[in-house]
Order: structure tokens, then C-alpha cells, then sequence
């Protein structure tokens, strides 16, 4: 004898947490999908911006105009590995070599000023490499050490006889500091990052508001 057997409704109760989480119309619960998404978003780019670039950050905002005219303030740069396609050159080498970066001769490199990390990162042009001794014959440092002399297009004198607050005399740019080297720019897109808190609370509201808009018309039906 056949008996006929019947599917069963599954039970909301037995479903695995993702997928209560995926399903759920809870405004709390929506709500933090939608900030899981644009997380997920942010850091799949941050990711494929790493791997194209070998360095991190990958992307800088010009915050002066020390290297007018060629990156504006707002400029949004993105940044390769010192030795990402083709190696380092400073100024001197770039007149040597016919190599022309934003402009001049030579590349315009990211550092850390003094390997400093809690301050933000210079981006200026590398003029040229000394060792200890020129650094202290030339320069006059009291524990002089080798590096690159930098300085910014706009800027009438170089990085290594001006102060930076907190951490004094700039000194000549080991290769540890260096950040990389200065790709190309896209103007105005800088001012993002330059205002991330104020774009992320932006963000962050139009969620909200679309989630608490959405939950009222789910009520109504």
C-alpha cells in the first residue's frame, strides 16, 4: 500500500543564522546588511588596490600646494611600490635618463618624514641621493646619514633645512620611509578622503534613512 507523503514547510526556526540574516525584515537587522555591504565593497577596492600598487597606502590626497602647479590641492594620487615598473629616480638620474614624472625630471616619491608614522606622509620630488658624509658636509646634520634630498615643486627651498612640528629637522630619506612613488592624479577626488569622516556619517544617515522609509512601506502593506 502507497502512502502519500506530504513536503513539509520548512521551519524559519531551523534555518541556518545566515540565512535568517540575508532574510530578515527586522529595520536593526537591514540595516546592518546594508553597512556589511558597503564594508565588503570598501575593502574588496582597498584589497585590488593593494595588489595593483605592491604598496599601501595606494591612494594619497594632496592637502598643499607645495607641488603646484602639477597636483593641485584636492588632487587624489595614486601611489605604486618605489620599484613598481620601472625602479626609483631621482632628479638627477631622471636628467641623466630623460625620465619625466608630473612634469620634471625625476619621481615624486611618498615618505614618512624621519620614518615617523604618526605624522602624514610628504609627497615631494626626489631631487637627488647623498651619503653620511654629504649630508654632513653639505648639509650640516649633527648625525648624518644617508638618504634623498626632496623637495616640493612650489617650494623655494629643499625638505632638509626646513622643520616639521613634532619631529624637527627633516632629514635626507632613507628607503625605509618611503612610502612609493606617485603614479598619476585625478583632480578634485582627493577631497574625499580628506573629508572621510564627514562623507562616512553622510553615508552612513542615507542608510538610515532609506531603511527607516522602507520599513513604513513595509508596514503599510
Amino acid at each position: 500500500m502507497n502512502r502519500s507523503t506530504k513536503a513539509r514547510a520548512p521551519n524559519p526556526e531551523n534555518a541556518s543564522l545566515i540565512t535568517r540574516f540575508r532574510r530578515s525584515k527586522h529595520p536593526a537587522v537591514s540595516l546592518s546588511r546594508d553597512l556589511l555591504w558597503v564594508a565588503c565593497v570598501v575593502g574588496t577596492i582597498a584589497l585590488l588596490l593593494f595588489l595593483a600598487s605592491g604598496t599601501w597606502p595606494a591612494v594619497v590626497a594632496v592637502e598643499s600646494g607645495s607641488m603646484l602647479p602639477e597636483m593641485q590641492v584636492g588632487d587624489l594620487v595614486f601611489v605604486v611600490a618605489p620599484d613598481r615598473f620601472s625602479p626609483l629616480l631621482t632628479a638627477e638620474e631622471g636628467m641623466d635618463s630623460g625620465h619625466i614624472s608630473f612634469g620634471h625630471p625625476g619621481d615624486v616619491i611618498i615618505f614618512r618624514p624621519n620614518g615617523d608614522g604618526s605624522i602624514h606622509p610628504i609627497i615631494h620630488r626626489a631631487l637627488v641621493r647623498v651619503d653620511a658624509d654629504q649630508a654632513a658636509e653639505l648639509l650640516a646634520f649633527d648625525n648624518p646619514h644617508g638618504g634623498i634630498i626632496t623637495r616640493g615643486d612650489n617650494n623655494p627651498v629643499i625638505d632638509q633645512v626646513t622643520t616639521h612640528p613634532g619631529i624637527g629637522r627633516i632629514e635626507p630619506v632613507r628607503d625605509e620611509w618611503i612610502i612609493g612613488k606617485a603614479l598619476f592624479a585625478i583632480p578634485l577626488v582627493g577631497y574625499l578622503p580628506l573629508h572621510i569622516v564627514e562623507f562616512a556619517i553622510l553615508i552612513i544617515a542615507i542608510i538610515i534613512i532609506q531603511e527607516l522609509i522602507a520599513s513604513r512601506r513595509r508596514e503599510k502593506d
